[in-house]
């Protein structure tokens, strides 16, 4: 459950709101009341002693959510000591749960926030099985504080990065991962026989198997990482076999078969900046985004690099730009994760009764130049201060030479 530290009434005033769930209201109020929306729209009345923040000429949305990078979890990607996000030495780590390796302190989160994105998905690292991640609001002192929902989703490589653990080939992957989720049930059928070893040997340990359990009863999303289509393919394939929740993530090569995820009712993760060419990929396009949606897939889109997730808006400018439309972009970066996430009912538009993660932009956020002139997160307004503003407020003014 979420704690709300403060018991507060804000009334960010005339404004241009974005709900996402409905049309841009000009001239609007949204009333925050104790972390929560309370009212949205052009008439709403402001209560006597509420904070009143003045939007006039500005554009005000959701707190922007990624749903992927590794929050919290490292702080240098090539320095081994600030990285937590991976269980090394298990292929098939699904009960491994990064949230109380996330460091609430991490450097990262202001940079970030103050960019307007307010929540992210933490994603372990891996070969085959990565483990589960954990969604998290980028403000509090502690983790639980910090929690949205935890785990949020099991994250599996379908992608040439887990043929390692599939002994060289990518059919090796996949009946690799139908051994383990066959293993799993099988499990769940005997576990008083495995408990006195009357069963083979089984692929993974107990606790592994587990935590599969909720996976293969499509209680838990299973983001699989996928680029090439042949990959995708097998993806759906077996989302279809056990009856999975599925994400796509990557899905670089989606937009040769948007039909087919479509009809399969899988959302995907996108990175619209991504174009070059990889033996992963060798047909990645920037209009990846714009034709699956075209398509009919439900696309959110993601920045996979934890430095650079305030890029997230780039991302969106950058669909838009490769034929998206606005409001699609706009959808892709806070309605869409969530309702992948399965949080959509707190999270992801500004309506009445959800968590009040906010964002004054100064004009279109997609825009190069527009920059935050607020952010809220469960109602709280967050300082627009990080390291990096510091280190340049202290070297505006350079000591004279001697």
């Amino acid at each position: 459950m979420i704690a709300f530290l403060l018991a507060q009434t804000i009334a960010i005033t005339g404004g241009t709101v974005y709900p996402v769930s409905g049309p841009k209201i000009d001239n609007a109020t949204v009333l925050i009341r104790d972390g929560r929306i309370a009212a949205v729209g052009a008439t709403v009345a402001v209560p006597a002693g509420a904070t009143r923040i003045d939007a006039s000429g500005k554009w005000v949305t959701p707190g922007l959510i990624d749903g992927a990078g590794q929050m919290g979890l490292r702080e240098i990607g090539a320095v081994q000591n600030t990285n937590e996000a991976t269980l090394r030495g298990n292929d098939v780590a699904a009960a491994f749960n990064v949230l109380e390796g996330i460091n609430p302190a991490s450097t990262l989160i202001p940079v970030n926030r103050v960019e307007g994105v307010t929540t992210t998905l933490a994603v372990p690292g891996g070969s085959l099985i990565f483990g589960q991640a954990a969604l998290i609001d980028l403000d509090g002192a502690t983790i639980e504080v910090m929690r949205v929902k935890s785990p949020a989703a099991m994250v599996a490589d379908l992608s040439e990065g887990a043929k390692d653990a599939g002994g060289g080939s990518r059919a090796g992957v996949a009946q690799r991962l139908r051994r383990v989720f066959n293993d799993a049930l099988e499990y769940s059928r005997r576990k008083n026989d495995y408990s006195r070893a009357q069963m083979q040997q089984l692929s993974a340990s107990a606790a592994d198997l587990e935590a599969l359990l909720p996976v293969l009863r499509g209680q838990l999303p299973l983001i699989t990482i996928a680029n090439r289509r042949s990959d995708i393919e097998t993806a759906l394939r077996i989302g279809k076999e056990y009856k999975l929740k599925l994400i796509l993530a990557g899905a670089a090569e989606g937009w040769m078969i948007p039909n087919d995820i479509a009809a399969a009712g899988v959302p995907v993760l996108v990175e619209p900046l991504d174009n070059i060419p990889t033996y992963d990929a060798l047909g990645i396009r920037y209009e990846n985004a714009a034709l699956m949606t075209k398509g009919g897939v439900k696309v959110a889109l993601m920045e996979t690099a934890t430095e650079n997730t305030r890029d997230l808006r780039q991302e969106a400018g950058n669909a838009v730009a490769t034929g998206m439309t606005w409001e699609q972009a706009l959808r892709a970066v806070t309605l869409t994760p969530a309702e992948a996430l399965g949080v959509a009912d707190r999270y992801g538009s500004l309506e009445v009764g959800k968590v009040a993660n906010v964002v004054v932009w100064s004009g279109d956020p997609f825009e190069f130049s527009t920059g935050v002139e607020h952010v809220f997160i469960r109602g709280r307004e967050i300082p627009l201060r990080s390291r990096q503003t510091e280190l340049l407020e202290r070297y505006r003014t350079l000591p004279p030479k001697y």
